[in-house]
């Protein structure tokens, strides 16, 4: 049994610790070079946007129309999602640099903001994908390995948006890539705290609202975050391809995985 748990937290760990990848590969990309800044953004708020609508939410509507049907549950689903919107918005009024007027704030300062923010949205993120990899561990390791595998792919790029915009905004690798790796770290602790903690409240119900309400905070951060800095570093054309990148990239990884 303890070896068991072992390998279950150990495959939450690695699923986190992709982001931090994903955050070192941001260093690979020069300062000045503000287009492919640009096209790193878009390429994440692709990312967001098609995970929520195609993976993160229908989860949540199947969740809670299984226990409550189809109707009641896709009204859930669909009220937990906007939700989520209203608390992101939330989030994004409540962090200190948004008190700031918005025509005082450099370039530097804006691009930490949005780091910050993502980082903090990911973190919220990236709990439940932790608990959810260590519980189908701990029920069938080898759907606990494809699990973990699959949150891996996604944390990559999860953590280039986090990384890009803290390192073009300081210049500082280390505290692009811990930033990254901070996001990510959320999963093996999500892993543990449901184990210990939370293992006797959680609940198919409670699973259906929480993804439901990550699906909003993720749309949320693409559409008024991530797209908007994207465009404001690079043209419109890059943007577009670093958000169909993005999505191109995602629907590969659900396929196989």
């Amino acid at each position: 049994m303890e070896q068991k748990i072992l390998h279950a937290f150990l495959l939450s760990f690695l699923a986190g610790a992709a982001t931090a990848f994903g955050g070192a590969l941001a260093f690979v990309i020069k300062k000045e070079n503000l287009s492919v800044l640009s096209l790193g953004l878009g390429f994440s708020a692709g990312v967001m946007i098609y995970v929520s609508f195609m993976e993160i939410l229908p989860q949540a509507t199947q969740s809670l129309g299984g226990l409550y049907g189809e109707n009641i549950g896709s009204w859930a689903a669909t009220g937990f999602f906007f939700l989520g919107i209203v608390i992101a918005w939330l989030i994004d009024t409540l962090l200190p640099s948004h008190h700031v007027q918005e025509h005082t704030l450099d370039k530097s300062a804006k691009l930490k903001h949005l780091g910050l923010f993502t980082a903090l949205a990911l973190a919220i993120h990236n709990f439940p994908e932790g608990l959810a990899t260590f519980m189908a561990s701990m029920q069938d390791t080898a759907l606990g390995i494809s699990i973990a595998v699959a949150v891996a792919i996604h944390n990559i790029p999860e953590g280039v948006a986090v990384a890009l915009p803290v390192y073009h905004a300081t210049g500082n690798r280390k505290q692009a890539f811990w930033y990254s790796a901070g996001s990510g770290m959320a999963e093996p602790v999500g892993a543990v705290l449901g184990f210990f903690l939370l293992r006797s409240f959680l609940h198919e119900a409670a699973f259906g609202v929480l993804f439901a309400l990550i699906a909003g905070i993720m749309v949320y951060i693409a559409l008024d975050e991530l797209l908007p800095t994207a465009h404001e570093y690079g043209d419109g054309h890059k943007v577009i391809w670093g958000v169909l990148g993005g999505m191109m990239i995602m629907a590969v990884s659900l396929l196989l995985f």
